[in-house]
């Protein structure tokens, strides 16, 4: 791990966590042309539901691959973001995003119950992310509802009608 050399606002980080959401929308390119990659400091961290956790730029591409190969496309909505900051390196960004899986199509709040809600908490320093834990319902088509009960009787009319 590299010790911090740059002091960075808060603003400064929020840009470089925009920077990071916006190239998932552009299919992993940042606005710049880079790999979104480009992003993360060397030994930087990712977590994913159902994936776990890479380390390292080289794992992260390989997460990404296994994440991005099973979407067609991706949207956050980045006018209605909640941002918490917590003075120091860490950010937290809170939002929404639609678009379609290869299971079939997502936004978030159809269903209300349904995947496209998401939290991601950001360590950002010396303009990099050097950690970025991703919590959001890996299940983006919502399919998986035999597995629970109290989606089971709901979810049968909504994924019918998706197919």
């Amino acid at each position: 791990m590299a010790v911090a050399t740059q002091t960075m606002t808060d603003e400064q980080r929020k840009s470089v966590a925009l920077e990071y959401l916006k190239a998932f929308d552009n299919g992993g390119t940042t606005s710049g042309g880079g790999s979104i990659l480009d992003l993360f400091a060397e030994d930087s961290q990712v977590y994913f539901p159902k994936w776990g956790i890479a380390e390292g730029r080289e794992q992260i591409g390989r997460m990404f691959g296994d994440l991005g190969s099973t979407l067609k496309s991706i949207k956050h909505d980045y006018a209605n973001f909640n941002w918490i900051f917590s003075g120091g390196d860490t950010i937290v960004a809170e939002g929404t995003s639609y678009g379609e899986h290869q299971d079939g199509p997502w936004r978030a709040g159809v269903p209300e119950w349904g995947a496209g809600r998401w939290c991601d908490v950001f360590e950002i320093r010396d303009w990099q992310i050097h950690r970025v834990f991703i919590y959001r319902d890996p299940d983006y088509a919502g399919r998986d509802t035999d597995r629970y009960p109290w989606l089971a009787a709901k979810a049968a009319p909504t994924v019918a009608a998706a197919r």
